[in-house]
Formats: C-alpha cells, structure tokens, sequence
C-alpha cells in the first residue's frame, strides 16, 4: 500500500520533524502502540478504553506560531538553530508553519540589515535583534509579530516598522519585547506596542480569544480543537466546573459557550497562577458575553486547591504543563471528589504517574483519547476521563 510522504530541505539540520520520512500513517501507528504500552496497566486494571490516535488529514502548515533567532554575519542570519547547537541554518520555508510566517520572519532579517540594526551576539551579549516570533490567525486574519531586543532600545523603530507594513499589509501588530537577560529563553516580560493594539485574536469552537506577545495559544488550532471537544464532551452535564491551570481562560469559555449552546447553565471557575493570564482570561470571558458565567482566580492551583474544604464542583478539567500536576493538588481533588476528572496533558508520562495517584483514592479511569498535536515527532497528547468509584452513571466517558 502506498502512503503520501513529506519532504524538506532543512530536515537533516533542523530535527525538528524527527519523523518527516516515516508515513503518516505509520507515524499514527507508532503513536497508538506507544500509548498502549505506557497505558496498559491502567486499561488491563481499570477496564479502560484506549481510542485510536486522533490525527490530521493533511497534517501540514498546522503550526501557526513560528519564530527565527537572528545573528551576525555578512547578511544577518535567521532561520532556526541546528539540532544540538546554537548554529543558525537559513529557512526560507517550513513544512509545518502556516504559510507567509516564515516568509515574514525572514523580511525582518533583511529590512533590519538594510537600516542597519545589529543582530544579537549571543557569545558577547550584544546587539539588539535576538528573535522574532510571529502568530498568524486559524479563524481570523489576524498576524501579530513580536520583536525581541537586547535592551529598551531599538533604533530606527519606526522605518523597521514602516518597512515591514509595506512588505506584508496582512500584520495586525507589532510589538518589541524586551530580553535582556543572558538565558535561552526567547521572550522577556516587558513589552512596548509598535504598530497596532499590540494584541491578535482567534478563535476555537466559536469563541473569540485575544493572544499577546506573552500569551500561552496552542500552535496548532485544529487539533486544540480536537483536544477541547473531548474534555467538554466528557465534562457534559455538570452545572458547576472547575478549570484548572486555566491559562487565558480557553478550556472554561468554550465549557460555557457549548453549555448555552445545549440549552445548559454552567458555572465556570478558572484558577491560573499567572497574573497577566487571569486578566487576559476576564478580558475573553466579556468578549464572548460569558462573564457572569466564568469567575477567574489568580492562585497557583495546588495553594488553591489546599484551601477548598468542600466540593462545589460537579467536574474538574486541569490541563497542567509538561512537569504535570502535584500530589498535593490531585490530594485535593480526591477530598472534594467531584463525579468527573478530565486530565488534558501534553506529557502522558507525568500524567500516567499523576492517574495513579487519583486511582489510589477511589476514581476509575474509563477511557483516554491520545491526539496527534505534532504530527512528524513523537509527541502526543491524550484526555483521560476519571470517574468516582460512587458514581455510576459514566456512561458518556466510556
């Protein structure tokens, strides 16, 4: 049988797409028989249901985030480090990012080097141009790009930003971000709007969110999607949910939305230790009309959790990063016990460990859904639903 194949001349520097050669079929593959070996105790003990994989059919220009490190050279130097060091190799195209982003984060290099702006010198310290990273819209045409500086000082600001609007009329935004520390991370705290209201928007399930230069937005939307629709699926039925590790409010807003949608009422509590998130979130939930629905809270989630001493809670999402949640947080959930858990992780590992934890006090895991979020690396995502051993209608989640 043959299967479609991918090609891209910077695959062999790059890594980034460590299965671009593998069929996507077989990607897929590779991907069910991995959850199945991480997973099988949890189905051989809890009857779970392990879905297949959920992936793309086309799974390419998925990426709607891209960004570029700059430096010196000749003409400065953009694209993106080779695998295993800090050596720029130059990308005029990427398979995976949506189309015109790279483009544009190639223009900034040149429209920089022709008004003569210096690139940041890693080694040194110096310079000013380190990265930029560019957001482009799923369901808006909306375009944010955010330069990062060494420093407050970005000179000739208005002739970059002029340049750069000629070339590409498509850029709602621009921001310079400020890092001037001597660290791998791209971006810094401190930002300074250029051109625009400084933010982007898009949407997921019929509602709108707003993305800044700092804002977590999954990269890829289409299956954020995915992902979204079988937490909200599993969580039906509750009039009362708590969202934790909420980010910008994304998973609890779409909760409600589907709920008035259905003709339900529902109560969202989202709970985020980020305080530039939880404004963000308040800002999405009056957007979408949702504010007397979605009451967001800035407290890191396990401090939080400590502190509720009884449940008003019918459901809980989390959707913790890659370390997954604490002992202490999932502790908390055993104590308020609500009938459903839904666990959303970009990190099956750290999640199985944390579902062993859940099971040890009375919840059953009934199914897990792993989603292709990255086709052409290994990396997978899954929903797990958990129900309370007293509560016998889980019907839906299994």
């Amino acid at each position: 049988m043959g299967y479609k194949t991918y090609t891209c001349p910077n695959a062999r520097k790059c890594g980034g797409c460590e299965w671009l050669a593998v069929p996507y079929p077989i990607q897929l593959r590779r991907k069910q028989q991995a959850m199945e070996e991480l997973f099988a105790e949890v189905v051989e003990q809890d009857g779970a249901v392990l879905a297949p994989v959920v992936g793309m059919d086309d799974p390419i220009a998925y990426r709607h985030k891209a960004a570029s490190p700059y430096a010196p050279g000749k003409r400065m130097r953009c694209g993106f480090y080779e695998r295993g060091t800090h050596r720029i190799a130059y990308c005029a195209h990427c398979l995976t990012e949506a189309p015109g982003a790279r483009e544009l984060l190639c223009d900034v290099a040149r429209a920089a080097d022709r008004l003569h702006i210096p690139a940041y010198q890693e080694d040194r310290g110096t310079g000013v141009l380190r990265h930029a990273v560019v957001r482009t819209g799923y369901a808006t045409d909306d375009v944010l790009l955010t330069l990062v500086t060494n420093g407050p000082r970005l000179p000739r600001a208005n002739q970059l930003v002029g340049a750069l609007r000629t070339q590409h009329p498509e850029l709602t935004s621009i921001v310079q971000n400020v890092n001037d520390r001597r660290t791998n991370a791209i971006l810094g705290t401190r930002n300074k709007t250029l051109f625009g209201p400084g933010i982007m928007h898009d949407a997921l399930l019929g509602c709108t969110f707003e993305i800044g230069p700092v804002s977590f937005f999954q990269t890829n939307p289409a299956q954020t999607e995915v992902l979204y629709e079988l937490a909200l699926e599993a969580a039906q039925g509750a009039t009362t949910l708590l969202d934790a590790y909420c980010g910008t409010g994304t998973i609890g807003i779409c909760a409600v939305h589907r709920a008035q949608k259905q003709g339900n009422a529902l109560l969202v509590t989202g709970v985020e230790c980020v305080s530039n998130a939880v404004s963000c979130a308040k800002r999405n939930a009056r957007a979408n009309g949702l504010q007397d629905q979605c009451h967001f809270v800035c407290a890191d989630a396990t401090e939080w959790m400590a502190k509720q001493k009884q449940s008003s809670f019918d459901a809980i999402i989390l959707d913790p990063p890659r370390a997954g949640s604490t002992k202490s947080f999932l502790e908390g959930v055993s104590r308020l016990k609500p009938k459903r858990v839904v666990y959303v992780s970009c990190n099956p590992v750290t999640q199985v460990r944390d579902l062993a934890l859940l099971r040890a006090t009375g919840y059953r895991v009934t199914r897990i859904t792993p989603v292709d979020m990255f086709p052409h690396t290994k990396h997978v995502e899954t929903v797990a639903v958990l129900t309370h051993s007293g509560d016998s209608s889980d019907s839906r989640a299994s």
